[in-house]
């Protein structure tokens, strides 16, 4: 890595901190905004946070394009203008109307800005340092929601309107200063496809679908965020409440130890993973997370006391975590690997719209389940957990060795990208 590029990486961190940290003022509270502190009811709170997804479903197919026609930075800046009138927006609406068309903006501000942070780490890193600095970001990304939340929950007054609007209006200011810390980014060059000005939206989404370790990637990762990110704040949480008795104390612990292993374990881990096969590694996760069913079940159709049942349930957050910190320096890495040049910015697109896909899904189904079926519940999603080891296992045969093992790449800024033969197999 040259000396600019690791200047740039430090400034993209720092940014991606102070936007973590903006969100986590208001992203524990929202529901409680809209439904009872703006008197909106439950009904419109749940159409905030279904809008969310709506919005990052539309904005997201276009994203990529847009990432590969203009690069990273300037979409990303567009996107956080878009993010901060949205979330300021939303601290002074008072209606329904006025509510959704903020979260609206809101919404499709914060899709698209993952997909272009994303690009922005890969053209700075290189093949050797990329999966270190996508887990520093998501240590960041945890560390700053983590902090945001607990000082926003001081802050916070469900009696007052105006300390909601304080909590917004930091999140906007988050979003500001993200923008002009990455304004000041001097980004590398980076490759461009030759005919990307010409090239059709239809035919980038084509290329990308004849990938079929990317489309295998595609289906794994909605497994992944189905069965495990889509279910920690509905249907595990209800199945805890309603199956487990687990109080909201004991709820918020169990979230709070999902974020201390991230934080505490992400450096550790990222040693242990650094030299073993990608494909091997997610298979590990998806065991990691069975186990984490296993122990959730006990937790809620065990019969031990009250005391074994809570911390058997906030191990399972724990367990959810451990797994979450070894897919953080795997997974973005393998899609950026799996592009050919100048296309990670679409690539990153498709894999975060497979992402809000599963997140959309994964509530819709998990929610009702958990409440009134625990047991199918339970075991429908272990059986997901180790459906991640055995497309985990699968992929790795459509990888090729420096896709699959990244330290075999000499330092290489672009790693065996687009459709190689595969040579996954090879230890």
């Amino acid at each position: 890595m040259t000396r600019a590029m690791g200047a740039a990486m430090r400034r993209i961190h720092v940014g991606n901190a102070l936007s973590a940290f903006g969100l986590g003022f208001t992203v524990p509270y929202l529901y409680v905004y809209v439904a009872q502190v703006r008197g909106l009811g439950g009904m419109t709170a749940g159409l905030v946070l279904a809008v969310f997804a709506v919005a990052a479903l539309i904005v997201l197919p276009f994203a990529g394009r847009a990432i590969v026609r203009r690069g990273p930075r300037p979409v990303l800046l567009v996107a956080l203008v878009l993010a901060a009138v949205g979330a300021m927006s939303l601290g002074l609406a008072g209606s329904a109307g006025a509510v959704l068309v903020s979260a609206a903006g809101l919404g499709a501000g914060q899709a698209v800005m993952q997909p272009a942070l994303a690009t922005m780490i890969v053209e700075c890193s290189t093949a050797e340092t990329r999966s270190r600095a996508f887990a520093m970001q998501f240590f960041l990304q945890n560390l700053g929601l983590g902090v945001g939340g607990l000082i926003g929950g001081h802050l916070v007054d469900t009696t007052s309107a105006s300390s909601f609007t304080l909590l917004f209006g930091i999140e906007a200011a988050m979003f500001l200063v993200l923008a002009g810390v990455m304004a000041t980014v001097r980004m590398p060059h980076s490759p461009v496809i030759g005919d990307a000005p010409s090239q059709s939206a239809k035919g980038a989404w084509k290329q990308l679908l004849g990938n079929r370790a990317m489309v295998q990637l595609g289906v794994l990762g909605f497994v992944m965020f189905f069965a495990c990110y889509g279910q920690f704040e509905s249907g595990l949480s209800a199945y805890g409440v309603e199956a487990a008795g687990i109080s909201t104390s004991a709820l918020g612990t169990a979230l709070a130890a999902n974020t201390a292993m991230i934080v505490v374990a992400q450096f550790a881990v990222l040693k242990f993973v650094e030299r073993r096969r990608r494909s091997r590694v997610i298979a590990g996760v998806g065991l990691i997370w069975a186990l984490a069913w296993v122990t959730a079940g006990y937790a809620g159709l065990g019969h031990g006391s009250q005391e074994m049942a809570t911390a058997a349930f906030v191990s399972t957050y724990a367990l959810f975590g451990l797994g979450e910190a070894m897919l953080s320096p795997t997974v973005a890495p393998l899609v950026a690997d799996l592009a050919p040049e100048g296309m990670a910015g679409q690539y990153n697109s498709a894999f975060a719209l497979v992402k809000q896909l599963a997140l959309a899904v994964g509530p819709a189904v998990g929610g009702p389940l958990g409440a009134s079926l625990p047991g199918p519940y339970v075991v429908m999603f272990f059986v997901f957990s180790l459906g991640i080891s055995v497309l985990a296992v699968r992929l790795g045969r459509q990888l090729t060795a420096v896709q699959d093992q990244p330290w075999r790449a000499k330092g290489s800024l672009v790693v065996a990208r687009g459709a190689v033969e595969p040579v996954g197999a090879d230890v």
